[in-house]
């Protein structure tokens, strides 16, 4: 690139000069000359502290980060001998972890002799999968010594009109 447009510290236009030229401009005045747009023609550069810049660009990324907000995993425990009630007040947790963007893992521990009753249980923890509206299994219903395991996750709302 022979020849750039260039801004200085202050935000002034000065000009299009040529590449050396410009570099030259910014080491007198003790700075670094970086180039912000490419795709111009010209090219734009601009003469800043290459540090100062770097710093504000992460900060301004952090900041991003910070607002943007990641899906956390949950976790809701139920039992084999749980309520209808307590069913009920677990689904609308699951709802309100929804809304915030949440994944849920539901586990069903179970205990003792009902260990015997893997089925029951299993056809119990899928009755509840499907009283919770929006729910979609991310993966299949897992089987361990101590219950099942399920991860679920909102599906996509359909529109009805």
């Amino acid at each position: 690139m022979p020849e750039v447009r260039v801004i200085d510290e202050n935000d002034k236009n000065l000009g299009i000069l040529k590449t050396e030229e410009a570099i030259k401009i910014a080491k007198e005045r003790g700075f670094d000359l970086i180039e912000i747009s490419k795709n111009a023609n010209p090219p734009v550069c601009k003469i800043i502290n290459y540090g100062k810049y770097r710093y504000m660009q992460e900060k301004k990324e952090r900041k991003q980060q910070a607002h943007h907000k990641k899906g956390e995993i949950k976790g809701i425990r139920i039992g084999f001998a749980i309520s209808s009630h307590d069913l009920g007040i677990r689904a609308k947790q699951i709802e309100k972890f929804f809304k915030e963007g949440h994944k849920v893992v539901i586990e069903m521990r179970l205990r003792g002799r009902e260990k015997a009753h893997f089925d029951l249980a299993k056809e119990k923890l899928e009755s509840f999968l499907n009283t919770i509206p929006g729910a979609k299994k991310e993966e299949e219903i897992k089987k361990s010594p101590q219950g099942f395991t399920v991860t679920i996750c909102q599906g996509k709302q359909e529109n009805q009109s």
